[in-house]
């Protein structure tokens, strides 16, 4: 499960107590709905991306069913810079306008979806791709006007994503949505993944960022959190020890548990098969986030 090939450094023994470590989340999350958003950043590491799509069939082969919303934001970027485009933020979010939006769609559906999709559809036919356009999946309005063609999650219409689930199938969502007039909407992936999290009951609402989790201490990267409850992180935002790039991740994962899902994690997608040791070792290797009434144990 390290990665890094050298299957050697695990004795029979070793592989064996991984397996019986694995069982009991194998039994538990049977025909569970997992989501998991994976980042643009992660995606530009293609080694990153093979050991992601082999975590995502796995759960399948064991009966899981994966959902994958996926952002783009460095991909975007880079395409408006070489059409001689400057990229704008506010608060985080890139101020969108109709090239810039036609730009995210090509990208976000069109390339960085279908290198997802290429990378899982590499171990079998099992990935489907879709924005949150198709079907109305993610119905939006405008955020502010200030921002453009930026949208916030007004509802979210699963029956698609479950049609996919029930055909044994992996739905890769786009973070993209729609307006009531038809006008689609960039959307921030990490508000996606949370409210489709939540519209499915997932069980776990899994986001693969660029840091190991949430830390007690920023400056000390051994300080990782690894359960928090939801009024733990209202206070952590209010006092301002949560701040910055991480506070949409958290509002997102309170998001995610408050409309039903029954957990959120927040851990470092380019660890080698993150995905996996998170859900099924018993210390997990992320931040988890529950209800404030959840009594599950860390890593479960």
């Amino acid at each position: 499960m390290n990665g890094d090939g050298n299957e050697s450094s695990f004795s029979p023994e070793q592989r064996a107590g991984a397996l019986v470590e694995a069982l009991p989340y194998l039994q538990r999350f049977r025909g569970a709905i997992i989501v998991v958003k994976l980042g643009g950043n992660a995606i530009v590491d293609d080694e990153v991306l093979k050991t992601f799509a082999e975590d995502v069939v796995m759960l399948r082969s064991v009966g899981l069913k994966p959902v994958v919303v996926h952002g783009g934001g460095p991909q975007i970027g880079q395409l408006l810079a070489r059409l001689g485009k400057e990229s704008e933020f506010r608060d985080g979010l890139r101020v969108t306008d109709e090239e810039t939006l036609e730009v995210a769609r090509m990208v976000l559906v069109g390339k960085v979806g279908r290198n997802i999709i290429g990378h899982i559809n590499m171990h079998g036919a099992y990935a489907v791709g879709m924005s949150g356009e198709d079907g109305r999946l993610i119905l939006a309005q405008q955020r502010d006007v200030a921002l453009g063609l930026v949208g916030d999650v007004e509802s979210v219409q699963p029956a698609m994503v479950e049609r996919l689930l029930a055909e044994d199938l992996i739905p890769v969502v786009s973070s993209i949505g729609v307006d009531r007039s038809g006008q689609a909407l960039n959307i921030n992936a990490d508000t996606v993944a949370g409210a489709l999290g939540g519209a499915l009951a997932a069980e776990k609402v899994v986001f693969l960022t660029d840091v190991a989790g949430l830390l007690a201490d920023v400056d000390r990267p051994d300080s990782l959190v690894s359960r928090a409850t939801v009024s733990e992180l209202h206070e952590g935002m209010a006092s301002g020890r949560i701040s910055g790039g991480m506070v949409p991740k958290v509002s997102s994962c309170i998001h995610a548990v408050q409309a039903g899902a029954a957990s959120a994690h927040l851990l470092d997608g380019r660890l080698p098969h993150a995905l996996l040791l998170e859900l099924f070792t018993d210390a997990g290797i992320g931040t988890m986030i529950t209800p404030d009434s959840a009594q599950e144990s860390s890593g479960e």
